[in-house]
């Protein structure tokens, strides 16, 4: 299960649950222990024909048209779920919770389309990078995941670094714009 949660709002937090399935999406019960009282809603993710952003889009990644060069797998056409195999099912619980009153089903509305939108491009691109990782090991795939969050650290902490020095020299400007007009 994954949790996010953002310091300066505690009253806002995403969980997300993942159960993967060897079949077509059938099991419409898979987190009913967990779920046994509460309100949810089913949604299907289409990732070869479901819409995406347009700067999102990529033609490599439309999986009408890509086929795999090391599984064959691929130019997935309409109704695909029930002819293609193999077929592995990903279930994704997601939990929004935002208790500001006034704006809570609003947002809730909202994080809950933004991540099946990052989940459904997250899901095409896994399917259109299929030659890239097939052959790898679990250590091959561990490597990468680290490689990965490490370059993404850097950047993060890059940018901020050059914000922050943009935001000081902003700061250094106004306090020097100050003392000359006085």
């Amino acid at each position: 299960m994954e949790e996010y949660t953002c310091s300066f709002l505690p009253k806002f937090s995403i969980h997300i649950e993942t159960k993967y399935e060897d079949n077509k999406g059938s099991n419409d019960h898979i987190f009913d222990t967990e779920l046994k009282d509460q309100e949810r809603e089913i949604c299907f993710v289409d990732i070869a024909y479901d819409e995406i952003a347009e700067r999102y889009y990529k033609e490599s990644e439309d999986l009408r048209y890509f086929k795999s060069e090391k599984t064959s797998r691929g130019m997935l056409q309409e109704g695909w779920r029930d002819t293609e195999e193999p077929i592995m099912c990903s279930y994704k619980l997601v939990t929004v919770k935002f208790e500001v009153w006034g704006l809570q089903t609003r947002v809730e509305q909202f994080v809950h389309k933004f991540v099946r939108d990052v989940l459904l491009l997250g899901h095409r691109q896994a399917f259109a990078w299929v030659d890239e990782w097939i052959d790898m090991t679990l250590d091959d795939v561990r490597d990468y995941e680290t490689k990965m969050h490490e370059q993404t650290n850097i950047k993060v902490c890059l940018e901020q670094e050059e914000q922050s020095t943009a935001n000081s020299s902003s700061v250094d400007e106004i306090e020097s714009h100050d003392k000359a007009s006085t």
